[in-house]
C-alpha cells in the first residue's frame, strides 16, 4: 500500500475565552486520507468536522489551541509558519468551503479569480488565463470564452460551485477538503457535483476529505467514513461495513434519522436531546445523555477499537470495546450488550 497523504493523529482543538472555560471542540481525533481515496467525515452541526478541517488548513483563529500531529506528504503543519502555510495551500491542498456565494469576491470576474489562484502559486498572466480557462471547461461551466469575466452573480448555485471546486484545484493539490460541497443544491447538481468529485479522484488521483450531512453522498462518493460526535471519532470504518452494520448507537440513531424514498408523513425518526456544551461536556462518554443503552461503565471514556477489519467503535456495548477496554473497566459493573441490530440502508443505494 502507498504511504497515507494525509495523517491527523490524536488531535486536539480548544477554543480559550476569559470569560468561560475553554471548548474542547476536537478530542484526541485519529485517522488517515490515503492519494486517491474519499474519507467522509460526519454527525450533527458543532460535532468538529469544519474545525477538523480549518486546523489542517492553517485557517483557525487565534483563540484556538491545536495538539497532536498533522502532516501532509509526510511535513508536518502543526506550527508551521504562516508564509509556508500559504505557499501549501493551493498548492499541495486546497479547500472547497460550504458557500460558494461567500467564498467568491462579487466585485470581479470568476475567470479572474481562479487566474489569482494559479498566480499566486508563480504562474504568469497569459498561463494563468489559459489554465483558468481549462479548469471552467473542466468543471463543466458551458462557453468558458463568453463566462469568464462574468461576476459569481450570473451563476448559479451549481455553477458558483463549480467555480469554486476549479479555484481549488487550479494547482493540481494532492488533498481535497470539500466542506458540505452540495449543501443547498437540487438532487440534479448535487449529482454534477458528486461525479465532478470522483472524475478528479480518478483522473487525478486526489486524495478527497469530505465533511458531510448528507449520508446518502456519503454512501454514494465515500470509500470510508468516521463518525464525529461532541468533538470525537465514535465509530470509523469502511463505508459499505458501517451502513450495513453500524455499531455505535449514535451512527444507528444517524441512519434512523435519514429520511427514505418511502417515507411516510410524521415518521421521520429524530435523535431526542442535543449535542452537549464542549465547555463542560460530560464526563466518560460524551453521547451518553441521549444514548438508549446508557449504563454505569459509560462514565469512563470509551476507547475507539478496532476489530481488525478496519472497523472502529468507541461503545462499552461492543465486544471490541470491551475487550481493548478492560484495564479501564476493572471495577465496574458489566456493560450492557448492543442487540443485533436490523441492517441499514446499502452504502450502494439511497438512504
Amino acid at each position: 500500500m502507498s504511504a497515507p497523504l494525509l495523517v491527523v493523529d490524536d488531535l486536539s482543538i480548544r477554543y480559550g475565552s476569559a470569560r468561560r472555560a475553554p471548548v474542547r471542540a476536537v478530542e484526541h481525533v485519529s485517522f488517515q486520507v490515503g492519494p486517491g481515496e474519499i474519507v467522509a467525515l460526519v454527525g450533527e452541526s458543532g460535532c468538529g468536522k469544519s474545525t477538523t478541517a480549518l486546523a489542517i488548513m492553517g485557517l483557525l483563529p487565534e483563540t484556538a489551541s491545536v495538539a497532536g500531529r498533522i502532516e501532509l506528504g509526510g511535513r508536518s503543519l502543526v506550527g508551521l509558519p504562516e508564509d509556508e502555510l500559504r505557499d501549501l495551500r493551493g498548492r499541495s491542498v486546497g479547500m472547497v468551503f460550504q458557500d460558494p456565494l461567500t467564498s467568491l469576491d462579487p466585485s470581479f470576474p470568476i475567470g479572474d479569480q481562479i487566474a489569482a489562484a494559479i498566480r499566486a502559486h508563480g504562474g504568469s498572466g497569459p498561463q494563468a488565463r489559459r489554465r483558468a480557462l481549462e479548469l471552467l471547461a473542466e468543471v463543466g461551466i458551458p462557453a468558458p470564452e463568453q463566462r469568464y469575466g462574468d461576476p459569481p452573480h450570473r451563476f448559479s448555485g451549481g455553477m458558483r460551485q463549480r467555480v469554486v471546486i476549479a479555484a481549488a484545484i487550479a494547482n493540481n493539490p494532492a488533498l481535497l477538503l470539500a466542506d458540505e460541497p452540495t449543501t443547498a443544491l437540487d438532487v440534479t447538481i448535487q449529482a454534477q457535483i458528486l461525479a465532478l468529485l470522483r472524475t478528479l479522484r480518478d483522473t487525478h488521483g486526489t486524495g478527497i476529505l469530505l465533511i458531510a450531512h448528507d449520508l446518502g453522498v456519503v454512501a454514494q462518493l465515500a470509500d470510508r467514513v468516521g463518525v464525529m460526535y461532541a468533538g470525537q471519532l465514535v465509530e470509523t470504518g469502511p463505508v459499505a461495513a458501517i451502513f450495513a452494520a453500524p455499531r455505535h448507537p449514535y451512527t444507528r440513531a444517524l441512519l434512523a434519522a435519514q429520511p427514505t424514498g418511502g417515507q411516510r408523513a410524521g415518521t421521520l425518526q429524530v435523535i431526542e436531546g442535543q449535542v452537549p456544551d464542549l465547555a463542560a461536556p460530560p464526563p466518560g462518554c460524551r453521547f451518553a445523555p441521549r444514548c438508549p443503552l446508557v449504563h454505569e461503565a459509560c462514565s469512563l471514556v470509551p476507547p475507539l477499537a478496532d476489530d481488525g477489519t478496519g472497523h472502529g467503535v468507541a461503545c462499552w456495548a461492543t465486544d471490541q470495546t470491551r475487550a481493548a477496554g478492560a484495564g479501564i473497566l476493572a471495577g465496574v459493573a458489566a456493560a450492557p450488550t448492543v442487540p443485533s441490530a436490523a441492517p441499514a440502508a446499502s452504502a450502494g443505494g439511497p438512504l
